[in-house]
C-alpha cells in the first residue's frame, strides 16, 4: 500500500516542532522556532539530532551549519528537520537507511566522503 504523493513529512514536522515559522511584514521576513509541539516527541527529536552529529556526513551537516553562523540550538532543529524528512522518505520508499544516499544531494556534505557499501569513510 503506498500513500498519496500530497503526503509529505510537514505535518510530523511540524508536531515535533523541528520546522520553523516564517512570517513576512513588509519586506522583512522573520524566521522563529516553533514552540507549539508535542514536547516528548520533540525532546526524542532532538536527542536523536543531538546523538546523530557523531556520524560523520550528519557531523558535516553540522559544521555546515555551524560555518553560516548558526546558533548550536538552530543547527541542532535544522539537523532533526532533516531526520524526520530522511525518516519519512524510508518510510514511504520502504527502504533502509543509507547515508550516502540521504546526504547525498546536499552541497558540501558528501564532497569530503566517498559511500562503501552504504557506509560513509572520509576520503
Amino acid at each position: 500500500m503506498t500513500l498519496p504523493a500530497a503526503h509529505t513529512p510537514k505535518p510530523g514536522k511540524n508536531y515535533a516542532g523541528t520546522s520553523p515559522i516564517t512570517r513576512a511584514s513588509g519586506t522583512m521576513p522573520v524566521v522563529l522556532a516553533r514552540h507549539t509541539r508535542n514536547d516528548r516527541l520533540g525532546d526524542a527529536v532532538q536527542q536523536w539530532a543531538f546523538g546523530a552529529q557523531a556520524a560523520p556526513l550528519e557531523r558535516a551537516y553540522d559544521d555546515a551549519m555551524r560555518a553560516r553562523k548558526t546558533g548550536h540550538q538552530a543547527a541542532l532543529r535544522q539537523l532533526a528537520n532533516r531526520l524526520v524528512w530522511i525518516l519519512h522518505d524510508c518510510m514511504m520508499t520502504r527502504t533502509t537507511y543509507s547515508e550516502t544516499t540521504a546526504w547525498a544531494h546536499i552541497p558540501g556534505v558528501c564532497d569530503r566522503f566517498v559511500g562503501s557499501g552504504g557506509q560513509a569513510a572520509l576520503v
